[in-house]
């Protein structure tokens, strides 16, 4: 997969994200470190501001995302978190794309009143 073939695939992913109920945001995916350096070379204008909030990757059996969202406070993280994942498996068949894994965090719950 070309890189710009991930960029785009990444951010078709954070669209079917996004529209799946009880998802409230998407956040950058990938550990700590590395979202400090994003964060080094955006304050150094060397960072595409464009770039995807998920993570794709090609891995040994296909395609490898990892994303993590905020969730309504109301709804169920098991539900969410099915259906996010079967969404994206949507996603990825509908390119004909086989999926080596999918790695799912919730990373933040947003109560009703702060909408």
């Amino acid at each position: 997969m070309t890189s710009r073939a991930r960029v785009e695939l990444a951010a078709e992913i954070e669209e079917v994200v996004r529209a799946t109920a009880g998802v409230r945001n998407v956040y950058r995916s990938g550990s700590l470190i590395s979202n400090l350096l994003r964060a080094g070379a955006a304050a150094l204008g060397t960072q595409n501001e464009g770039e995807p909030m998920i993570a794709v990757v090609s891995g040994e059996r296909g395609v490898v995302v990892e994303a993590s969202i905020g969730i309504d406070s109301r709804s169920r993280a098991a539900e969410i978190l099915r259906a996010v994942h079967e969404a994206i498996d949507e996603r990825l068949s509908a390119d004909g794309l086989e999926r080596d894994s999918i790695t799912l965090s919730v990373v933040y719950v947003q109560s009703p009143e702060a909408t």
